[in-house]
């Protein structure tokens, strides 16, 4: 199969920075219709200035946590191009820093914006989706969906939901016609960092030193065209879940030396 992106009508949550961002400027440049959604007017103000001139462009404000929200944001996009050909689930927060030490409503809103919201999203746009043109939903996780990590317990648990959500209803919406796609990003210079509920983790992570989002970006692009229903997305990433998968034992006797390491004395 092969997926056209001119033309098409794309729907991009977390539009504003990062992996939506990279992703929203990619697509515009192949040709695509776009509905781009952020919390920030100002934000989606200066992602529409970075387009190419002559973009399909909508810039939608709202918050996906939010049920009236994504009612409204999917009946905008519907309406600016009479439907909709592409949902992408791209929105997100993070927390780092050991489960102890948080809090529930920490542990709520991670779930309610990464997992809760995509997952209502896709429930509403499937009546939307079903009249498109080679439907399809692509569900942006990370490689701590795969993987559980130490002081991402919480972020860790929304992406195991939410790929095991895509998991599901890859067979459920086949009867619709609708694609499924997973991404599965390692560590990504997406700003996701600045943002973060936490930052107490005492683990050093060189967020500097992550895949540029434009590298994710095109690889959504890539996986939409040939269809690809589950892409790992950089060096790093592969090479903790190929350990994860055939080493399963050594790799968890890694990664709890190296935490004991890091609060030894405390």
């Amino acid at each position: 199969m092969r997926r056209k992106i001119q033309g098409s009508r794309i729907l991009i949550t977390g539009a504003s920075s990062g992996i939506g961002r990279a992703l929203a400027q990619k697509a515009a440049a192949a040709g695509a219709r776009l509905a781009v959604v952020s919390r920030s007017a100002d934000k989606l103000a200066d992602l529409q200035s970075s387009l190419p001139m002559g973009t399909e462009v909508c810039p939608i404000v709202a918050d996906v946590t939010r049920d009236e929200d994504r009612l409204r944001l999917l009946r905008t996009a519907a309406d600016r191009y009479d439907g909709l050909d592409v949902l992408v689930n791209n929105a997100g927060v993070a927390s780092f820093g050991h489960f102890s030490t948080s809090s529930e409503a920490i542990v709520r809103q991670i779930m309610e914006t990464n997992f809760f919201a995509p997952a209502e999203l896709m429930r509403s746009a499937i009546p939307i989706l079903t009249q498109g043109n080679q439907p399809a939903i692509v569900n942006v996780s990370s490689m701590t969906g795969r993987r559980g990590m130490p002081a991402w317990s919480e972020y860790s648990a929304s992406k195991f939901a939410l790929c095991g959500l895509t998991e599901s209803l890859r067979g459920e919406l086949a009867r619709f016609d609708i694609d499924i796609l997973l991404i599965i990003p390692g560590l990504t210079r997406s700003g996701l960092h600045d943002n973060m509920l936490r930052n107490e983790g005492r683990m050093k992570i060189e967020f500097d030193k992550g895949q540029r989002p434009e590298v994710v970006a095109d690889t959504i692009l890539t996986s939409l065209k040939s269809n690809r229903t589950e892409v790992v997305v950089g060096w790093e990433a592969r090479w903790i879940l190929w350990f994860h998968r055939w080493l399963p034992r050594f790799t968890e006797w890694r990664i709890q030396r190296q935490v004991k390491k890091l609060y030894a004395g405390i």
